[in-house]
C-alpha cells in the first residue's frame, strides 16, 4: 500500500469532529440590528458607505446625469451595464447627446464604469453586484472610477438579510449569475509594509447615486 492510500485510509477511519454538536437553531446577526424605517435604513447605509471612503449622493433623476457628467470630468467614453440593469432609463442616450460614448466592456483605457446593483447593505455600507448578460464584471473592476446607481428599496438591513432573501428566491446570485461581488468601498490593501494602497485590485473611487424608486 502506498503512502497516499495509507493517509486516505487513516482519514476515512478517523472519528468525525464535533459530532456531538447540536444543530444551530438561532442565527445571530454579525452587526446587531434594531428595527429601522426605510429612511433610517437609507441614512445608515449612507453613513457606513462614507466611512468606507465612498461618496454617496441622494439625487432626483433629473440631476443624476448632471452628477455623472461631473464625475466623468470631460471623459468621452465610459463602461456601462445594459440599461435594463441600471435604474435610470435613457441614460445611454443622454450620455451620447452629451458626447460620451459607451465603450467596449474590456477597454482598459476607459477611466469610469457605471453599474447598477442587486442590493445594498445598510449595516456595512456595501453594495452587491451580480455579473451576467448585460452586466459585465469588468465594468465595476477594471476602471479607476466606479459609479453605482441604486434605489432606496434595494437597501437591505445587512448581509444576513440578503442571504435570507437569496434562500427564499432559490439563490439567484449563485445559480443565475456568473459572479457575485460584495463591494465595500474603494479597492485597497495594506499587505506590503502595512502601507495602505488604494486601487490595487479595482477602482480607486466608488461613487454611489441613490435615485428615487420608480
Amino acid at each position: 500500500m502506498g503512502a497516499r492510500n495509507r493517509i486516505l485510509n487513516r482519514l476515512r477511519q478517523a472519528q468525525p469532529p464535533f459530532d456531538a454538536l447540536a444543530p444551530i437553531t438561532e442565527r445571530r446577526h454579525v452587526v446587531p440590528l434594531q428595527p429601522l424605517t426605510l429612511d433610517e435604513r437609507v441614512a445608515q447605509f449612507v453613513s457606513e458607505a462614507e466611512k468606507l471612503g465612498c461618496r454617496v449622493y441622494r439625487l432626483d433623476r433629473s440631476a443624476a446625469v448632471e452628477q455623472i457628467m461631473d464625475l466623468l470630468a470631460g471623459d468621452r467614453a465610459v463602461l456601462s451595464w445594459a440599461e435594463a440593469h441600471i435604474p435610470l432609463a435613457g441614460l445611454h442616450a443622454a450620455l451620447e447627446d452629451l458626447g460620451v460614448a459607451v465603450g467596449r466592456h474590456n477597454d482598459s483605457g476607459i477611466r469610469a464604469g457605471i453599474t447598477g446593483a442587486t442590493a445594498a447593505l445598510a449595516a456595512t455600507g456595501s453594495i452587491v453586484v451580480e455579473s451576467g448578460a448585460g452586466r459585465f464584471r469588468s465594468t465595476s473592476l477594471l476602471p479607476d472610477l466606479h459609479i453605482a446607481l441604486i434605489t432606496p428599496q434595494q437597501i437591505l438591513p445587512d448581509l444576513e438579510s440578503w442571504q435570507q432573501a437569496q434562500q427564499e428566491q432559490g439563490h439567484p446570485a449563485f445559480t443565475k449569475s456568473s459572479n457575485t461581488t460584495i463591494i465595500s468601498g474603494p479597492s485597497k490593501t495594506a499587505d506590503i509594509a502595512q502601507q495602505l494602497i488604494k486601487g490595487a485590485h479595482g477602482p480607486r473611487e466608488v461613487h454611489i447615486l441613490i435615485l428615487p424608486d420608480g
